[in-house]
């Protein structure tokens, strides 16, 4: 897992542009699956084919990152975010395009820095002119966090952990699971971080009897936190609720039943800002019941996000039972209509 999560949290994977993570996730699991497939959004599909319930657990696997908008005369680059970004945070980090040009981040002179915006900052690429910074750099292009995962106890701090360690919740899960009668469709999605994108499409595409996501949530436990019933190493979380979804209460006690009945850790997660792709998953056709696993991470859309080893482990035992137990639609769902 220590070695996964490093390989995923490292691999350039921004939002519209994951071929490359989606062909690492690939070759993660091509061994291990049924069916192997991506569409035309990208979404890349892993399937283990059953007779019974089908369940859609979905992965988001873009990362945030800075798109290129204009190159000066002197050759910095200006640009817009992809994702929700903040310029205090940006400032002075290193960032990284896809043909590996790496850049930092600086500012204009700021007189008051509560002012600062995005606008206010430019990528130094090196170049010494526009034509210079051209041969390296078009506008449109896309940069990410540069920065290696390191680990620190039984931690691991990196870029992209938001989703990668739910990718390797779900690649882990996939992995070590065994004969179950559902139908299992494992989906890392694209563009969840502009608006669940990818589950929209993706979850139309399977329609699904009942959905899950797997992806990281906030926590309440670093010094003057947001007062929040989530910490690091207590366990994986299940979700009460989002901004994009109230989690079906049936899916919502299942899991709980399943994580008390194996002596899982869990916490119960109630999220006050942000969302998953369960969002999409749930207004889907005439709707899908769906609730969501999720990691407990600390700076989140930082650079230095960080997880921990036992909760990622958690998730992966609590998300391997819930995709074993045999899930009877109409005993769980009375109200489910075929």
């Amino acid at each position: 897992m220590k070695e996964l999560l490093k390989k995923l949290s490292e691999t350039y994977g921004p939002s519209g542009r994951e071929e490359e993570i989606a062909r690492v996730i690939r070759e993660e699991l091509q061994d291990y699956v049924d069916d192997i497939f991506t569409d035309k959004m990208g979404n890349l599909y892993a399937v283990k084919k059953g007779t019974g319930t089908k369940v859609m657990v979905a992965a988001h696997m873009d990362e945030i990152g800075v798109i290129v908008t204009y190159i000066d005369k002197k050759g910095f680059l200006r640009f817009g975010n992809i994702g929700g970004l903040s310029p205090y945070i940006l400032l002075g980090q290193r960032v990284i395009f896809s043909n590996g040009t790496i850049g930092t981040i600086g500012m204009e002179k700021v007189d008051d820095i509560k002012k600062l915006t995005l606008e206010k900052l430019y990528i130094d690429i090196g170049a010494a002119s526009g034509d210079e910074a051209s041969k390296q750099v078009r506008v449109g292009d896309i940069a990410t966090s540069q920065r290696d995962a390191v680990f620190a106890g039984n931690r691991i701090i990196g870029k992209a952990m938001d989703n990668r360690a739910g990718c390797a919740v779900l690649i882990q899960t996939m992995r070590e699971l065994g004969e179950t009668t559902n139908e299992v469709y494992a989906v890392f999605t694209t563009q969840e971080e502009v608006g669940l994108r990818g589950s929209r499409t993706s979850s139309y595409r399977v329609n699904p009897d009942l959905g899950l996501a797997v992806d990281v949530t906030l926590v309440g436990d670093t010094p003057e936190a947001p007062t929040m019933n989530v910490s690091l190493g207590q366990g994986a979380t299940i979700k009460v609720k989002d901004n994009s979804v109230i989690c079906h209460p049936q899916v919502k006690e299942l899991l709980t039943e399943i994580a008390e009945k194996n002596n899982i850790p869990y916490q119960f997660e109630v999220l006050t800002a942000g969302g998953t792709d369960a969002g999409a998953i749930h207004l889907t056709r005439e709707g899908i019941p769906a609730g969501v696993i999720s990691i407990p991470c600390r700076y989140v859309h930082t650079p230095g996000e960080m997880v921990d080893l036992d909760d990622v482990e958690g998730a992966v035992s609590l998300l391997k039972a819930f995709l074993s137990h045999p899930i009877d639609m109409q005993k769980i769902f009375p109200c489910h209509v075929d």
